[in-house]
Parts: structure tokens; C-alpha cells; sequence
């Protein structure tokens, strides 16, 4: 799988995996490999990096303008409206979204190495465990959320900003079933080197998150509950272009290719949750920490 030897400080496109016919180019030499890489060396391997850092960025840049959008409709309802939508989503990032997308993290190391080493079962087994270990933290998630009204009123929070909040949040439950498959897709392609088509899917959703939010909070009247309505529709149309896509190309982890057939759920749940949850808990950690709805104000 892994060549044990000493490399040099920055590798050339010849230590690289060919992704299109899933072979390995010949290492260099011994002595090739404690030299300092040449100019054109270090050109090619920022092209490399570049090719996979910037649609991932530019797709963390297209999601996140679809909190942008449903603010700009929550503002359009009224300031009790945006109070409430506000609130909940700050409420739903720190017990639902960074808990679920750092649990999903917990995949990437495992999916990376697997691909690397052409480990195609273990692609696949990896992805249906992470889906179902989503799920599973989706029920107590959406509990939580049920009881969200409770949780304000207890903390001394306005009664009508709390209600539009537990309004909003109780149709956002479906956001998180999605999410569920949503993130480990997302890493499932990642981890093989696929970010262009990520990254077009992404922007196809969000197009089309303006009219979803015209039609369901103007047209239908909605209010509140049809901006919380639109963000899960919207998430779920980008599973469902990812998933398009997925079939057109015939990626490994799908149709037999690295799955071998879907392994009986709780088994496969059974038998990755001690060893997974070691690495999917400190994502958790790690997504939380970098929250900023829990960093400390700063000082005038």
C-alpha cells in the first residue's frame, strides 16, 4: 500500500496515483528521493494541491450562501421572524450540523488510505456504515430539537422569538436525515480526487434554493416554516445530483464495484462503531471548537 521508504519534502507527479487507470507510476530512485525537488517539481505539485483545495473551497463557499439566502427571506417576514430563524439556526449548528459533519469526518482518513491502496470493499463498507451511524445520531438529534421550545424558555429567551425558533427547527428535521447522506458523499468523492463535479452539483442546488424560497414563503405562505423547508430541500436536491452522478459514472463503492451487494445494517453498525467512533468523536471535537457561536467575545 505504502511505500515505507524516506521521501523527499515535496512529492513529484510521479509519486502520484493515476485516478483514471488506477495504476502507479514508477517511484524514483533511492537517491532521487532525498534531493530537493526542482522548480517545475514544486509548479506541478501546487497545480496538484489547486485542483483539489480550490472547488472544495469554492464548494464550501457555495454551501454556505444558502444560510445567506434564507436570512435575506427570514429579513423579508418580519424582525421576529429573523429573531426566531436566527436562533435556531445557531441552536441547530452546535447540536445537529457540526455534530453529524464531524462525525462524518471520521471517514476521510479511512476512505483515503482505502482508495489509495485500491481497497475497494472496504470504499464501499466504509460509506454504508458511515450513513447509518448519521442516522442513528439523527434520532436523538431530532428529539432534542423537538424539545427545543423548552430548552429557550428555560434560558430566559423572549416566548415569541422561542416559538418561531421551535417552528423553524421542527421542519428542519429533515435537514438532518439528509445530511446523513449528504456528508458522506461528500467525502466518498473527495477522498477519490472528485471535487469539479461536487463543486458544479453544489451550485446547480443553491440556484435553485432562490426559487424553492420564493415559491414555498411567498407564493404558498409559509412563512418561517417554508424558509426551514427550502434549506432541507435544497440539501436534498444536492444528494439527489450527487447521486446522478454517481450512476452515470459508475464510481467504485456503487452497483457492486466496491460494495459487493449492501452488508446488513446493524451488523456493519455493530462492527465499525468501536473502532470508528475513535476517530469520528475528536472530528467532533475538532468541528465544535472551531464553532463561532462558542468562542468567547472579544474584548473592546
Amino acid at each position: 500500500m505504502c511505500n515505507t521508504s524516506p521521501s523527499s519534502p515535496i512529492l513529484s507527479k510521479s509519486h502520484l496515483l493515476n485516478f483514471n487507470h488506477h495504476t502507479r507510476i514508477p517511484m524514483h530512485s533511492p537517491e532521487d528521493l532525498h534531493r530537493w525537488p526542482t522548480l517545475s517539481e514544486v509548479v506541478e505539485e501546487i497545480r496538484a494541491i489547486g485542483r483539489i483545495s480550490v472547488p472544495t473551497a469554492i464548494t464550501g463557499l457555495v454551501l454556505y450562501s444558502r444560510a445567506m439566502i434564507s436570512m435575506l427571506f427570514l429579513g423579508y417576514l418580519g424582525e421576529l421572524e429573523l429573531a426566531g430563524g436566527s436562533l435556531a439556526m445557531g441552536f441547530a449548528n452546535i447540536t445537529g450540523y457540526s455534530v453529524l459533519s464531524g462525525l462524518a469526518l471520521g471517514m476521510e482518513p479511512i476512505c483515503g488510505q482505502a482508495f489509495g491502496g485500491r481497497h475497494r470493499k472496504i470504499l464501499g463498507l466504509t460509506l454504508q456504515r458511515t450513513v447509518l451511524l448519521l442516522l442513528s445520531s439523527s434520532l436523538p438529534i431530532s428529539l432534542l430539537w423537538l424539545t427545543m421550545k423548552r430548552v429557550l424558555l428555560w434560558s430566559r429567551q423572549d416566548e415569541d422569538i422561542a416559538a418561531a425558533a421551535h417552528v423553524f427547527i421542527i421542519y428542519a428535521i429533515p435537514d438532518l436525515f439528509i445530511l446523513s447522506f449528504l456528508n458522506p458523499l461528500r467525502i466518498y468523492l473527495r477522498s477519490q480526487g472528485i471535487t469539479m463535479p461536487v463543486t458544479y452539483c453544489s451550485l446547480f442546488s443553491i440556484i435553485l434554493h432562490v426559487p424553492l424560497n420564493f415559491l414555498l414563503v411567498i407564493h404558498f405562505k409559509m412563512g418561517i416554516s417554508g424558509v426551514a423547508l427550502a434549506m432541507a430541500l435544497t440539501n436534498l436536491n444536492l444528494v439527489f445530483f450527487l447521486l446522478i452522478y454517481l450512476f452515470l459514472r459508475g464510481l467504485q463503492g456503487l452497483m457492486g464495484h466496491s460494495m459487493h451487494g449492501l452488508s446488513p445494517g446493524m451488523v456493519a453498525l455493530a462492527q465499525a462503531r468501536r473502532t470508528d467512533l475513535r476517530i469520528r468523536v475528536p472530528g467532533v471535537v475538532v468541528v465544535r471548537a472551531h464553532d463561532p457561536a462558542l468562542r468567547p467575545p472579544r474584548k473592546p
